[in-house]
């Protein structure tokens, strides 16, 4: 059970209707382990190298439900006015959700109006990778000033432990998660892809190059990642993540593709072969549905689409394998049939559409394409005050004005716990489609 933090409704806007609103709700109640301090809210908002060899030869999908499952042409349920009215409201809960000092409240409940007191420095730093990647899509002056503290926020919890190397101690954690630096990376890159012209852009810059410096500290000989590191020395410690190494992998082949961090090239191929295998081709041998894979999936899927398009490496082996992912995750892992959000998984699936498009595969075009679609409404169904909300019963049962409310994405759905990570996929999954599949 999470914990939480009542909220004094003085903080927030309308709050007599809102209580009307909620007299009778009752589902989703943590009615232990409240506290009755209010945290700090930002003022609410109504939103407007290796050789071949067996180890590592492509793994193709299974072969039988790939043929039994040949898509006909499938007719859509999205439209590009439903992204964009559900990502203008998404950003708005991201940006409502950050506190004064620039980090995010974690989870929220809408129904009892609640915050949990859990926290999670990875998914804080993901918050502000999607803060800059929805700031990126509509560069606004809020967006830029709300990164601007988000990124304070991460310096002020860190140290430099030599002038071109920092890392983040994120507070009352008692190891440090590599994810945090790879997402902290990620947002920086978007934030510099857009502000191009900004007067301290060369601060920035050098704090990028600072937490890439760290991240390469952490890298193996084998190509993977330490998942975590110590908090005193900065030394990797702990056995590779296939989430932290995928996370790793599309900052580092983001930051060589688009800010000219090109020295990282090499060891970017020789670590996306080695985590194929590792990640994807041997764990598949054991288990067909892995959950290695799984973890792995939407980060390993973005990073090889980011280095199939910078045209690096022999030949399409990242575009085909992005693709062979995504027939995975639409055979085996079934994606349309979990009852939990899957928005990381439309993340991956977008990208691979966009490479089936450019190599003319209209088969996983189409396949693809349907589950993206079908996902992808149904999700948007989930989001509070979405533009699909009467889609779903439990949101029709619980609806609200509540400024921290509108916006943000079930996790199932009937939870009425809101968390940032899942609204961050979401809105990410939602930008992918607008700039791929759905461009008018």
């Amino acid at each position: 059970m999470l914990m939480s933090r009542r909220i004094d409704n003085r903080h927030l806007i309308g709050h007599a209707v809102l209580m009307a609103m909620f007299a009778t709700a009752s589902l989703g109640r943590s009615p232990t382990h409240r506290q009755t301090t209010a945290p700090e809210i930002p003022k609410p908002q109504i939103p407007m190298s290796r050789a071949p060899n067996k180890e590592n030869q492509e793994a193709g999908p299974p072969k039988a439900e790939v043929q039994q499952d040949a898509r006909k042409k499938y007719d859509r349920k999205l439209t590009r006015a439903i992204l964009d009215d559900s990502l203008s409201i998404g950003r708005q809960f991201l940006l409502n959700h950050q506190k004064p000092e620039g980090n995010f409240n974690y989870s929220y409940n809408f129904v009892d109006q609640e915050f949990a007191t859990a926290d999670n420095a990875v998914r804080q730093a993901g918050a502000l990778w999607g803060l800059s990647l929805v700031h990126r899509d509509n560069p606004t002056e809020e967006s830029r000033q709300a990164l601007i503290r988000g990124f304070a926020f991460f310096e002020r919890h860190s140290k430099l432990i030599d002038p071109n190397s920092r890392f983040i101690i994120y507070p009352k954690k008692t190891v440090g998660k590599t994810g945090t630096i790879a997402l902290t990376s990620l947002a920086l890159i978007e934030f510099l892809r857009t502000e191009t012209t900004m007067a301290d852009r060369p601060k920035y810059e050098r704090d990028l190059d600072a937490y890439l410096s760290f991240l390469i500290s952490l890298r193996r000989d084998d190509g993977l990642f330490h998942g975590k590191y110590d908090l005193q020395s900065g030394k990797g410690k702990g056995k590779p993540s296939p989430y932290s190494d995928g996370e790793a992998l599309l900052a580092l082949a983001k930051a060589a593709k688009y800010l000219g961090r090109t020295q990282y090239k090499p060891m970017i191929l020789e670590s996306a072969d080695r985590m194929y295998v590792e990640r994807v081709t041997q764990p598949r041998k054991k288990d067909r549905d892995s959950n290695t894979t799984k973890g792995f999936y939407q980060w390993g899927s973005m990073a090889f689409y980011e280095i199939h398009e910078a045209g690096w490496g022999k030949g399409d082996r990242f575009s085909k394998r992005t693709i062979e992912l995504a027939e995975w995750m639409i055979d085996v892992h079934k994606t349309l049939k979990r009852t939990k959000n899957t928005a990381y998984a439309q993340e991956g699936l977008a990208v691979a559409w966009e490479l089936a498009r450019k190599s003319n595969n209209k088969e996983a075009m189409n396949r693809i394409g349907a589950v993206l679609d079908k996902a992808m409404y149904k999700l948007t169904s989930w989001q509070v005050g979405g533009p699909l909300q009467h889609k779903n019963r439990f949101l029709s049962s619980n609806t609200t004005i509540d400024p921290l409310s509108v916006g943000g994405v079930m996790n199932s759905k009937k939870d009425p716990w809101l968390r940032i990570d899942v609204a961050q996929h979401q809105m990410h999954a939602i930008i992918l489609l607008k700039t791929f599949a759905y461009k008018d």
